[in-house]
């Protein structure tokens, strides 16, 4: 009780920042939702006078004063210059790295306390102010004792507690929206924060941050477009992570790519084949990839920083993915309709036939545009909106690919509006299509398949025959505690009440039709 009530205050604390800022003008005139363009109106009249500044800024204003969790929505929406306009996106780009620092005193003092000396012994040289600020850390320029340019990022105070308030509201809304909403649990909600919830307090400790970045290094070795800043273990802790200094610019910064004499559509299709490679090679991909978490030396390097969130698929999803824009890409809306069945994204019970119509209506207007003009994160997204009448669960593993894929379309239209970064990695998706959804692939899979089962006989059979043994010798016998826990069990269980039973079955049919 005590929980709902804090929630419920923090949830109408977060609508009236939000209408103190006038972020919802935008929604006053959607004809197609009367109550939530009358709503809008209503909260119109809330909004502070001396908030002033484009819808842009004052959004941005909004979201600091709301939190880490919230600045992070507000750099995946900077990205997007088609929904929300190339003024408002700009005006967003302030919340990548360009947030106000906190004070070097404590900045100092926490390195100290992280690393167990002081400062001047640790570094040669260590520059006070910030060269970025972001929501979760700030990083500083120094140089080791031993003469190495460095980048140090380190934790805001903090930090935690805030990280944990907003994890809480997140999980109550989601349980709320799940008990009283049975329509909502096709989507997943309480799975879902339960995957930010991981993926954050992954950020939260900047040691797994370094692993990340190591394993990703690993991925890309003798690459010759891609590289990842060596980590400085001695001087990376809990709450400091110190990697190699790398000269660079930011990615969507034309000026200084023009300076270099570097080619945006060059960047763009060396970034379409490092972002391909990531997801459908390695199955590790990095999830924060807005403009200001990857750099470009002068020699056109793709290097990244930020490896707090990052993201896993195992194969059988990278499959489905590869199933599903092939699918769309050669118009073959049956295909694509079976892989959600038999990925059991779709209920068994509803009809093939019927979803397959419904992709037919999201895959034919798209057939005969430019792919410049086709958006493949925003193709997924379409196919979401079919899922109140089919019934389709989302699939927690997939959120952070596609927020990471709304954010790469983003950055490539920056680079180049008219070219379409899915298009550049084409050799490469073809390649691994061949290598892996051809039918040679799938006859290798298949034999080897055979393989393992065979290899697993003698000991399948050493099994049965250790049973038989037993069973010879006058049945199995069980352990006197053994027997204990099972009265104690079956006593609990006949105390227990029948909704308890109808949700185990329930649960037990639910994991059967999913296996």
């Amino acid at each position: 009780m005590i929980r709902s009530l804090r929630n419920l205050i923090r949830l109408f604390r977060i609508l009236w920042v939000l209408a103190r800022h006038g972020v919802f003008e935008p929604l006053e005139h959607i004809a197609e939702a009367p109550t939530v363009s009358g709503s809008a109106r209503l909260a119109r009249r809330l909004r502070n006078p001396a908030v002033s500044g484009r819808w842009g800024q004052r959004l941005a204003a909004a979201l600091v004063q709301l939190g880490p969790s919230f600045i992070k929505l507000g750099q995946s929406l900077a990205t997007r210059a088609d929904l929300i306009g190339d003024q408002a996106s700009e005006d967003l780009t302030q919340l990548q790295d360009r947030l106000a620092p906190f004070d070097r005193a404590i900045a100092r003092q926490s390195l100290e306390y992280e690393l167990g000396a002081p400062v001047e012994s640790l570094f040669e040289r260590f520059d006070d102010t910030p060269i970025a600020a972001a929501s979760i850390a700030q990083v500083h320029r120094a140089r080791t004792t031993d003469g190495r340019e460095v980048a140090v990022k380190i934790l805001r105070p903090g930090i935690e507690e805030a990280v944990a308030r907003d994890l809480d509201l997140f999980s109550w809304i989601a349980e709320t929206l799940q008990r009283h909403l049975p329509w909502s649990r096709r989507f997943k909600p309480v799975d879902t924060v339960q995957v930010f919830r991981e993926t954050v307090e992954i950020e939260m400790d900047l040691r797994l941050e370094a692993a990340a970045a190591v394993e990703l290094a690993e991925n890309f070795s003798g690459d010759d477009v891609f590289g990842v800043a060596e980590v400085d273990w001695e001087r990376t802790t809990r709450r400091v992570f110190t990697n190699q200094w790398i000269d660079g610019c930011r990615i969507d910064d034309a000026e200084a790519l023009a300076r270099a004499g570097l080619d945006p559509t060059e960047l763009l299709a060396r970034s379409a084949g490092v972002f391909f490679n990531q997801v459908f090679r390695d199955g590790f991909f990095h999830a924060d990839m807005h403009p200001g978490n990857m750099l470009v030396t002068s020699d056109g390097t793709l290097v990244p920083v930020d490896f707090g969130i990052m993201g896993r698929l195992d194969l059988e999803t990278r499959y489905y993915l590869a199933d599903t824009l092939t699918g769309f890409l050669l118009g073959n809306w049956r295909s694509v309709a079976e892989v959600h069945f038999r990925m059991g994204m779709v209920p068994a019970h509803k009809s093939v036939d019927l979803f397959t119509q419904a992709v037919r209506s999201i895959g034919e207007p798209l057939m005969d545009k430019p792919m410049n003009e086709v958006s493949v994160a925003k193709l997924l997204g379409q196919v979401l909106r079919i899922a109140e009448t089919f019934e389709m669960e989302a699939q927690p593993q997939l959120l952070l690919l596609h927020k990471t894929m709304v954010v790469s379309e983003g950055v490539g239209r920056r680079l180049n509006p008219s070219v379409n970064m899915w298009e550049l990695a084409r050799p490469l998706i073809e390649a691994w299509m061949r290598e892996n959804r051809g039918p040679e692939a799938r006859i290798a899979r298949a034999s080897a398949d055979v393989l393992r089962g065979i290899e697993k006989l003698p000991s399948l059979v050493r099994a049965a025959d250790r049973l038989l043994d037993h069973l010879d010798e006058g049945g199995l016998k069980l352990h006197p505690e053994t027997v204990r826990r099972m009265a104690r069990e079956q006593a609990r269980a006949q105390r227990a009440s029948w909704p308890i039973w109808a949700a185990l079955a329930f649960g037990l049919i639910v994991g059967f039709l999913m296996s």
